[in-house]
């Protein structure tokens, strides 16, 4: 005998067809195995759609079960998780919610749907973790996990994370560099679905993405705000994205000097390190820009025409390295390639971190100024404390570029 579908269930159907209808491949719960669910993702992405389907598709399809909604604060929970265009009570068919409860099924003043069928779905604030403490559930949604204020809410929430067959949690957030999060990332049973701003272009109005891009493109907040990068700056490293950013320009100035500063790699294999090629420009304001980073891997020969493609883009003065890394070799390649090109070579007498410390000084005086940005060199610059077995192959070419045009040399470097 067919078994006849509940009314929930139908809903269910229609819910789910409706929604592989309008969302985005990344926006379907994906079909491997995993415990948690993780999506890092932009601001308007669609991270409250995506997470609110997914409860609400559960508590329909499955009767008797209850989910939890946790979310930074319980105005939170009213507002976006459960309220709003993309929240739980515009997405749940009406005729589906027990009447008997609250107001036609919702309660506001507890963050709390009930439906027919039996299920429940409970809000709670992150900011009040105890009242997780006892509770139990099938499924869970953790919304903007890395805004948290206390993370042991998530502690208590996966220890009531246990009944049924197959308990699951979805966790929805722009990211943050929080231990928490940085925990999850690296754990086996976490499924990740990563997605910027922009993939949202469609749903999102275009004066609105406009002034993202003009006002954000290229910064750390943009970074981690609009393309969900986890970002963190190391103690102990010499250089801050804050200073990086409130540096940057657009635009370069008039230049009185330009130099094409490298960093070879020693060998050229799959495994072998990038070879760093910066260029650094010197203004009228005794200021220092870097205008590009061609860094990348290259053989020997490939990385040679690459700086003097560059050199004669640039209209720069002179080509630059460290002697005691491959300085010697590039002065006899960049002379077999076009012996017109001015050299400066520079020999250094100490570690990296010594010679990175007068370039990092002239950043705190905000005498450095990045035009647009430099993800990879930038990375480097913020996490680099001299302890990194890795060579910070773009980091040690911007410093030979500036020290070379600061000209004086010093106890650290000798140019020649």
């Amino acid at each position: 005998m067919t078994k006849l579908q509940s009314k929930e269930e139908k809903s269910a159907i229609k819910l789910y067809t409706n929604w592989i209808k309008t969302a985005r491949p990344k926006q379907i719960a994906p079909h491997e195995d995993f415990f948690i669910w993780l999506i890092l993702a932009g601001r308007g992405w669609g991270k409250t759609r995506t997470g609110a389907q997914d409860i609400a598709l559960y508590a329909l399809r499955n009767p008797n079960t209850i989910s939890a909604v946790v979310a930074p604060t319980f105005a939170d929970l009213r507002r976006v998780c459960f309220g709003g265009n993309s929240g739980l009570v515009s997405i749940i068919p009406k005729d589906c919610y027990d009447k008997s409860f609250g107001i036609g099924g919702y309660s506001s003043s507890i963050a709390e749907i009930r439906l027919a069928n039996g299920s429940r779905i409970v809000g709670y604030a992150s900011i009040n973790p105890e009242r997780l403490r006892g509770s139990q559930f099938h499924r869970a949604w953790c919304d903007e996990l890395a805004s948290w204020q206390y993370p042991d809410a998530f502690d208590q929430l996966m220890f009531g994370l246990r009944l049924g067959k197959k308990p699951q949690c979805i966790i929805t957030t722009t990211p943050k560099p929080i231990s928490l999060l940085k925990s999850l990332v690296d754990r086996d049973d976490v499924y990740i679905t990563k997605g910027n701003t922009f993939e949202n272009a469609d749903n999102l109005a275009e004066s609105a993405l406009t002034m993202m891009r003009e006002r954000y493109e290229g910064t750390s907040i943009g970074r981690q705000e609009l393309y969900a990068e986890i970002l963190e700056d190391i103690d102990g490293a010499l250089f801050t994205r804050e200073n990086i950013d409130e540096n940057r320009i657009k635009e370069e100035p008039e230049l009185k000097k330009v130099c094409i500063a490298i960093d070879p790699a020693v060998t050229s294999n799959k495994d072998s390190d990038e070879t760093g090629i910066i260029v650094v420009g010197k203004g009228l304001d005794n200021h220092y820009y870097i205008l590009n980073d061609k860094s990348g891997k290259y053989t020997p020969d490939n990385w040679i025409k690459k700086a003097i493609e560059l050199y004669y883009t640039y209209q720069a003065n002179y080509i630059c390295a460290e002697v005691n890394n491959g300085g010697d070799l590039i002065e006899r390649l960049l002379r077999l390639n076009d012996d017109t090109i001015p050299y400066k070579s520079i020999r250094s007498s100490k570690g990296k971190m010594l010679r990175a410390e007068p370039v990092s000084s002239l950043y705190e005086q905000n005498k450095v100024h990045h035009v647009g940005c430099f993800k990879g060199l930038e990375e480097q610059m913020c996490i680099y404390t001299g302890d990194s077995v890795k060579s910070p192959d773009r980091l040690d070419a911007m410093v030979f570029g500036v020290t070379s045009l600061l000209g004086t040399g010093n106890a650290v470097f000798r140019i020649s």
